[in-house]
């Protein structure tokens, strides 16, 4: 209905109403331009919420299709140094998950224009297998693009998981002051039973299989359990100190403390072998790159994809909880 309506609507009611006084002839000017001013107000806000609609679907829709709007900048840059960060805990969600980094590690590599890869790697560690993952693709790049260098540039902290990627780097730069090393493996929890005995709290578990109930923090911990879960984590971290070994060769000066899951500053872990030297991003693009202009590769996750990843994650969550806290080893 068109405000030409609402006039002819109010001429109408005026012509038609009784002439008994001015009182009721403004009483009903007064009720129908509250009339007109309503059903303006709720078209407006029609107009409002379907234009928000319209712009929700298409935002719903960028994101779904991870549109890259700095395609055609990045093939014009030419020459270039390739960055890819690594920030955070290695896990299977996040920056650091294989996921989020090999796609990364894909791109980087097969454009023309890159000369060289660098790992900004700011990570406390994480998963033994995402970190392998990772390392096992860096592996498998080097061999396919042997003249693109691969170099890691550690942040604050390069420990455990996060020093496992590094070590598949041609070479390794830290600031001074960073935290490196960690070469270890755990695997943590809490037993309750003590308490549990205090408070008269009876923990009643039914299993089938004899180990089922493995590393359960309700209950006792037996000295089977105790062995086995010792021995897997010895072979994860010998697996650790042979990846370490490979990727560093006669550059690392062991000791006796070198795998024992103690941490340097960056200073310390030059001396050890650990590292190569000193440089930032933009110093290793410079002078050891010789390509200034850098190009940032890091995959950035887009709404759906979170979203997916998030109740995938909360789901496997609540399925390996149910094992207890201490069921997985971590490079960390």
């Amino acid at each position: 209905m068109t405000d030409n309506t609402f006039g002819d609507a109010k001429d109408n009611m005026l012509a038609a109403a009784p002439t008994t006084g001015n009182w009721e002839r403004e009483t009903l000017e007064k009720l129908v331009f509250a009339t007109v001013r309503e059903q303006r107000a709720t078209r407006r806000w029609g107009i409002f919420f379907k234009l928000t609609f319209l712009g929700l679907a298409f935002f719903a829709l960028w994101a779904f299709f991870d549109f890259d709007f700095s395609g055609s900048d990045m093939e014009a840059l030419g020459r270039h140094t390739a960055l890819i960060e690594i920030d955070g805990s290695i896990e299977s969600e996040g920056s650091g998950s294989a996921d989020v980094v090999i796609p990364s590690l894909n791109k980087a590599f097969a454009d023309a224009g890159s000369v060289a890869v660098v790992l900004r790697i700011n990570s406390p560690g994480g998963s033994p297998v995402q970190a392998g993952n990772i390392v096992d693709e860096i592996l498998r790049l080097k061999q396919a693009y042997p003249a693109k260098p691969v170099y890691v540039v550690v942040d604050e902290i390069c420990a455990s998981g996060g020093y496992y990627i590094a070590v598949a780097a041609d070479k390794i730069f830290v600031n001074k002051a960073s935290i490196v090393g960690s070469v270890g493996v755990l695997m943590d929890g809490f037993g309750f039973t003590g308490t549990m005995d205090k408070l008269g709290v009876e923990r009643r578990l039914l299993t089938a299989g004899e180990n089922k109930g493995f590393l359960d923090p309700f209950s006792p911990q037996s000295d089977k359990h105790k062995a086995h879960a010792q021995a897997m984590l010895n072979e994860i971290h010998q697996q650790f100190i042979s990846v370490v070994r490979t990727g560093r060769g006669k550059r690392l000066k062991e000791t006796p403390e070198t795998f024992s899951g103690l941490f340097w500053s960056g200073a310390k872990a030059v001396e050890m072998g650990l590292a190569d030297g000193f440089g930032t991003v933009e110093t290793t693009a410079r002078d050891v790159v010789k390509a200034e202009d850098i190009v940032d590769y890091t995959a950035h996750e887009g709404l759906p994809e979170r979203v997916l990843k998030k109740f995938g994650a909360s789901v496997g969550a609540g399925m390996v909880n149910t094992l207890g806290p201490s069921a997985r080893p971590v490079l960390r």
